[in-house]
């Protein structure tokens, strides 16, 4: 009997559902695959600590200015400065302007709660409006006396251990009220606090923060370029209103507790005193500048 033989068909690859509904899909080779989305996956990772990093290095090159006339003046003096706004509804209508500016600068603004502008500003003091800006350049007080100590008139302030902001604040007002250049003090950038921009203001704006490491190696330096020494005591010293003082200064107030330190305190050329009833113990730090501040303003007149 006759039989039939048929040549042996090669065994066909198997095919998965996936492929037969889409035959025109070719399947990849696993580990191909698998390296491909590892590949893409450290991508994504690299370019996420990428953008970490640079938005870490933008916020500790930005800061925060809350109340309507220290955003106010922040607007007028350094616009190029500007990153982004937040206000209330209430207060929208009194910076129509800024916000023009923003929009026309391709920078955002933002119409927010009471409740948003706390949380940004980091306060319940805002005022209605945040401003986030860039800082200012932080200069130094060599690099200020290289470019100012020929000046025949002159008045800085150097603060010893005056840390809290709504004095820092409080004195940086003075200090752009009666003409004040610069204050010299370890940590400039505390000046760009938000609760001491708001006392200021606006006059931080007007006044540089010159820094330091080392405050009586600074004042020295200040002395070597012509700058007569100035102290305050409560206890001690000659009377403000019956002491001529020099066109060139700096006045150096301390922490309100314990005053200036004992090695800036020997090494100052006036000891002054604020005339009271002798009541309270001293005045507030801010209030005893102002009116030495004013007192030097009005001789220099």
């Amino acid at each position: 009997m006759n039989r039939k033989t048929s040549a042996t068909s090669p065994q066909q690859p198997k095919h998965s559902q996936a492929e037969l509904q889409k035959p025109w899909t070719k399947a990849k080779p696993a580990a191909a695959k698998t390296a491909g989305v590892k590949a893409a996956e450290t991508k994504a990772t690299a370019a996420k600590a990428v953008s970490a990093k640079v938005l870490k290095q933008n916020r500790q090159e930005e800061a925060k200015i809350y109340g309507e006339n220290a955003c106010r003046v922040a607007f007028l003096q350094r616009p190029q400065a500007l990153v982004r706004l937040y206000l209330s509804e209430q207060m929208a209508p009194k910076f129509a302007d800024l916000m023009k500016y923003l929009a026309a600068n391709k920078k955002a603004y933002h119409v927010v709660s009471e409740a948003e502008l706390e949380k940004v500003a980091g306060s319940q003091h805002h005022g209605g409006v945040v401003l986030l800006v860039k800082r200012k350049a932080v200069l130094s007080l060599a690099s200020y006396l290289t470019q100012n100590g020929r000046k025949k008139q002159d008045c800085l302030l150097a603060l010893d251990g005056v840390g809290n902001p709504h004095n820092l604040g409080a004195i940086a007002r003075s200090c752009a009220h009666f003409g004040i250049s610069g204050i010299v003090m370890k940590d400039p950038e505390l000046l760009a606090h938000g609760a001491a921009a708001r006392t200021a203001e606006g006059g931080v704006e007007f006044v540089e923060g010159l820094s330091c490491d080392n405050l009586p190696l600074a004042l020295q330096l200040c002395k070597q370029a012509g700058y007569t020494l100035v102290t305050t005591s409560s206890h001690g010293g000659v009377s403000l209103y019956t002491t001529a003082l020099p066109a060139k200064v700096v006045i150096v107030f301390g922490e309100e507790m314990f005053g200036v330190s004992q090695s800036v305190a020997k090494s100052a050329d006036i000891a002054l005193q604020i005339p009271g009833t002798g009541k309270v113990e001293s005045l507030n730090v801010s209030v005893a500048a102002s009116l030495i501040l004013g007192e030097w303003y009005r001789q220099q007149q």
